[in-house]
């Protein structure tokens, strides 16, 4: 009869039995060593050959389980370092195993320590920034650099990168303007906050669903908000003409975050009438502009009506959050006092990388960057749909084949203790309740907005498993 246990330098027992045969038996015997803190963080497990021999199992059962706990993301394997317990240990106090309940109460003290796999949206796939690339255009563009790009910047921002802006947006998103009018900010979040500074007093209406820091941005520049219901046709513009005091309205009209639908034309008509009416402004928020899958994308809101649409654009999910460029295309009578505020001492993008930017969407590169990261994006959602119509069913993912992030809707009453399940697989995720404005008066709806943009390539299979094990069973 074959051994139950093995010496890695110390006694360690694994027991083999139970249903599935040998090799279930062992990732299920390595897996309860790990999650129970018996196996520590970055401990080396034996080689495959020498496991194989202590078991008496065959050297392929034991290279298949190892792979499988990788995909798991309970092992790591690197060449040159062997096979070792992820980082992945509870805290002081935390014992036994970690089990997928939903709805069951805990304590502090049995929470795991952090996630292994970020799942939260609003974060690119960063290991797949085109390095070679950007290095070629940096070189170019450091070449071709005149001496007075080295000093300080201007608060509109290089003229290098406004004059490419305004040649791919008209192109690429159907955006009309020309260099004078485009202000390039340290981020969105900037370009917002410097917008409803410069619109002065009054309120701003956003979305129902939606990023809590934009709304906080906008309380802090001493604006108010009033939230538009959001449905399946995006938020609800119509009802723009019946709220007093409003200057603006912030959509996401490409890809509605998180619910992930487009804004309906008659809705983008009616926006762009309000303002028009009004003598107020849409602020587009292009999110996921770029990351369409299933048709080609719908034209920036801002080609309706250039005096009454501000276009916000940013690099950080088409490339990476670290370059810090984001882009205002302005109405003219929004340009000088946007410049006004931004040259008090704003925070300004390096000259250098706006430099390597204008360079890189100028000779191509941006273009075949989106094309491939298209690609990429569309895989992985793809991916996603097929393991929970093959294994759940009865999760329906909603919204439009876009972005970097999908919505799988939930049983009533089940979004917490499904995230709180997902936690306790190693998974870090949000629940749509998350994004709702508390003085929205539409009722909340159960859902999970889960990024697939993050995780590396060689995880995701395993990534998707332990999604589909947090999921509540059909009823």
């Amino acid at each position: 009869m074959p051994h139950s246990w093995a010496t890695f330098g110390r006694d360690l027992h694994l027991d083999l039995s139970g249903p599935g045969g040998r090799r279930a038996g062992l990732i299920r015997a390595l897996r309860d060593a790990v999650r129970s803190g018996r196996l520590a963080p970055d401990t080396r497990l034996p080689s495959s050959r020498s496991l194989a021999a202590d078991l008496g199992l065959a050297r392929n059962t034991v290279a298949d389980a190892y792979a499988e706990l990788v995909a798991e993301g309970w092992l790591t394997a690197r060449q040159g370092s062997g096979t070792r317990v992820a980082r992945r240990q509870l805290p002081a106090g935390a014992r036994g195993s970690a089990r997928r309940v939903a709805g069951a109460v805990r304590g502090p003290a049995d929470r795991p320590d952090r996630p292994r796999f970020d799942l939260t949206p609003g974060t690119a796939d960063v290991s797949a920034f085109p390095r070679t690339a950007w290095l070629a255009a940096a070189r170019r563009a450091l070449t071709a650099a005149p001496s007075e790009a080295f000093g300080y910047n201007t608060p509109a921002g290089r003229p290098e990168l406004r004059a490419a802006l305004a040649d791919y947006l008209a192109r690429a998103r159907g955006v009309r303007a020309d260099p004078e009018r485009i202000v390039v900010c340290a981020g969105f979040q900037q370009g917002l906050s410097l917008l409803s500074r410069a619109l002065g007093p009054g309120r701003i209406a956003v979305e129902s669903y939606g990023l809590d820091f934009h709304r906080a941005v906008i309380t802090r520049a001493g604006l108010g908000t009033v939230p538009l219901p959001v449905d399946e046709h995006g938020a609800d513009t119509g009802e723009l003409a019946g709220l007093d005091d409003v200057r603006a309205a912030l959509l996401t009209p490409a890809h509605q975050f998180p619910t992930g639908v487009p804004l309906h034309p008659a809705r983008r008509a009616a926006a762009v009438n309000w303002a028009r009416t009004t003598g107020g402004y849409v602020l587009d928020d292009d999110y996921d502009g770029e990351f369409r899958y299933d048709r080609r994308p719908v034209g920036a809101l801002q080609g309706l009506d250039p005096e009454h649409v501000v276009h916000f654009g940013t690099a950080s999910k088409s490339l990476a959050p670290a370059l810090r460029v984001a882009w205002m295309v302005l109405p003219d009578r929004l340009v000088d006092p946007v410049l006004a505020l931004k040259g008090t001492g704003e925070w300004q993008s390096g000259a250098l990388d706006q430099l390597t930017l204008a360079d890189f969407l100028a000779s191509g590169a941006y273009d075949r960057h989106l094309r491939g990261m298209r690609l990429r994006y569309r895989r992985r959602r793809d991916q996603l749909v097929a393991a929970l119509a093959d294994r759940a069913p009865h999760v329906r993912v909603s919204g439009i084949a876009a972005g970097l992030h999908a919505v799988l809707e939930l049983p009533p009453g089940t979004e917490q203790a499904v995230v709180e399940a997902a936690r306790w697989q190693g998974l870090a995720l949000e629940g749509l309740g998350r994004f709702r404005d508390p003085t929205a008066p539409q009722p909340a709806r159960d859902a999970l907005v889960v990024a697939y943009g993050t995780p590396p390539d060689h995880s995701f299979t395993g990534v998707l498993d332990a999604l589909l094990r947090a999921l509540p069973p059909a009823q």
